[in-house]
């Protein structure tokens, strides 16, 4: 029996080499792997893996069961968002790991100090620290500001 509960949503990545992605993810993001079905050296049908609180799964691309990697050089059109204590810490760990930087570590007006990098597999992984609680008016004031300085 699993001791974890069933997630009421769970998702699964699909990598041409999972084994590759796993090693990545625990270098880059401190994740733990739960299980790895491999029937044969670096073949991997089925893992699992928690990065703090989310259950991931992996697997390697299966074409049959309509299980894609994305294609090389290709980005995935979903964002993974990593809530971290420290981001500048969590983005120069997920680059040392091979990630590669596509947004800088800089505060945002909504409360939070981001930066996103992109795994070796094509999937884009925000990285998130908590800075402050922006109420719904004052996000509204520093929306419109940000706004109106893009425009310009």
């Amino acid at each position: 029996m699993n001791p974890l509960p069933e997630p009421t949503v769970s998702f699964s990545l699909t990598c041409k080499s999972a084994a590759a992605a796993l090693d990545f993810y625990a270098r880059a993001f401190g994740a733990v792997e739960l299980y790895r079905l491999s029937p044969a050296p670096g073949v991997v049908p089925h893992a699992e893996f928690m990065i703090g609180n989310t259950r991931i799964n992996i697997s390697d691309e299966y074409p049959q069961g309509h299980a894609h990697a994305i294609p090389e050089g290709g980005l995935a059109p979903c964002v993974f968002s990593i809530q971290v204590d420290d981001c500048d810490q969590a983005f120069a760990r997920a680059l040392a790991a091979g990630g590669s930087p596509l947004s800088q570590s800089r505060d945002q007006f909504w409360g939070k100090r981001t930066a996103m990098v992109k795994d070796p597999f094509g999937y884009r992984w925000s990285l998130n620290q908590h800075l402050e609680d922006v109420p719904p008016e004052e996000l509204l004031k520093r929306a419109q500001a940000f706004m109106s300085e893009g425009a310009k």
